[in-house]
């Protein structure tokens, strides 16, 4: 799940953004949760398994080289 709007929840499917009814998850479902839009359930390895991909995205994002010391114009 992406995020929450007051009574919505949008997830990401596929690249894309569904809206469904807040209501319509599980209560225990947060943002960043992978829910099974067939079974309405939070998969928990798959949860897992994306918080690890962004665990590691950060990583290499903040491994690459600092900015040249000094002033420069942009």
């Amino acid at each position: 799940m992406d995020r929450l709007e007051e009574a919505l929840a949008v997830l990401v499917v596929e690249g894309r953004e569904v809206v469904r009814p807040r209501a319509a998850l599980p209560p225990e479902a947060r943002e960043g949760d992978v829910v099974d839009l067939e079974t309405m359930r939070v998969d928990a390895a798959a949860t897992e398994q994306l918080r690890e991909e962004v665990r590691r995205a950060r990583e290499k994002a903040l491994a690459k080289k600092a900015a040249p010391p000094g002033d420069f114009d942009l």
